[in-house]
């Protein structure tokens, strides 16, 4: 079954020529089906991008799903047209008697300031409570993860002496967990951040458990309330250019970017990047959305607590 998304998205055009299907609200609303809603607050800057890159992953299911967008009244977006964001984003206070069988929470650009100093924490935090009633399932991604292990269970983030960044070996810690259905024993994500997460903290907090870490990378996955939240340090959905476009960016304006590791055939950035974590990436949302979400929401959605 396809995605549900608004008429118009841009998103749309770009994954009918991947030959992905995705079905536009005016065809949708003519089925007869109780679609599972997902509402993503997208944090990131290029909005339009993060949203065609969720998009791909969510399509990947036998499910009907409808998508929302949420966005922050207390923070207004320097590199989306102000167009897109009325057309197709909600703010978080239009939609909170509002719930939902799953949430995407992405990662934004603020990872080097104290979480109190980011100007719009205070309705961060409003929404990450809200979250814990008013979804089945939140998937928090990079930075929000981050943000939701301090806010939730008082996890500290650390300084790293120089930017996680490129793509790294993660295994899982309990391959029979339900996520990680048809998984290798390796598996390859995206990593671009400044700041880590100490396994330490996570094994001290009972409600945590920690599902998946790297030799290089640390902290992969924690999942806390039995998959009610998943908490994702890196980023699997970045599409194959993602990282080359971010390198290529840092490398204008600054002379120390590290070449993003794991990445361009033979390290070589004047050769293409070698994909290597889309099908852990389908997979893993995939099982998200089956085990987690379908088959934990009530039908009726009103009555998610």
């Amino acid at each position: 079954m396809p995605l549900r998304l608004p008429d118009r998205l841009p998103a749309i055009d770009i994954l009918k020529k991947e030959n992905i299907f995705v079905m536009d609200d005016t065809r949708a609303h003519s089925q007869d089906i109780r679609p599972l809603h997902i509402v993503i607050l997208n944090l990131m800057p290029l909005k339009i991008t993060t949203e065609t890159d969720l998009i791909r992953l969510l399509s990947n299911t036998p499910l009907q799903i409808d998508i929302s967008f949420m966005k922050l009244k207390s923070h207004t977006p320097k590199n989306t047209p102000i167009e897109h964001m009325m057309m197709f984003y909600r703010d978080f206070h239009s939609m909170r008697n509002e719930k939902f069988d799953g949430m995407i929470i992405t990662g934004a650009p603020v990872e080097q300031l104290e979480y109190e100093e980011v100007s719009y924490w205070d309705e961060i935090k409003e929404i990450f409570q809200w979250a814990k009633t008013h979804v089945t399932s939140t998937l928090y991604i990079c930075w929000a993860a981050q943000a939701g292990l301090y806010y939730h269970y008082g996890v500290p983030k650390y300084p790293l002496a120089k930017k996680m960044f490129g793509i790294f070996s993660q295994h899982p810690l309990n391959a029979q967990l339900p996520i990680f259905r048809g998984f290798d024993d390796e598996f390859m994500m995206p990593h671009s951040r400044h700041t880590e997460i100490h396994k330490d903290d996570i094994e001290a907090c009972p409600a945590l458990t920690l599902i998946a870490e790297s030799q290089d990378s640390g902290v992969s996955i924690v999942m806390a309330r039995g998959g009610r939240e998943f908490f994702v340090t890196g980023h699997l959905e970045y599409s194959p250019l993602t990282l080359d476009n971010e390198y290529r960016r840092d490398k204008d304006i600054r002379n120390d970017v590290e070449v993003p590791r794991n990445y361009y055939r033979h390290n070589d950035p004047q050769q293409p990047p070698v994909v290597t974590w889309r099908a852990h990436a389908n997979l893993f949302y995939s099982n998200w959305i089956n085990y987690y979400v379908y088959q934990e929401t009530p039908y009726d959605i009103n009555k998610i607590e």
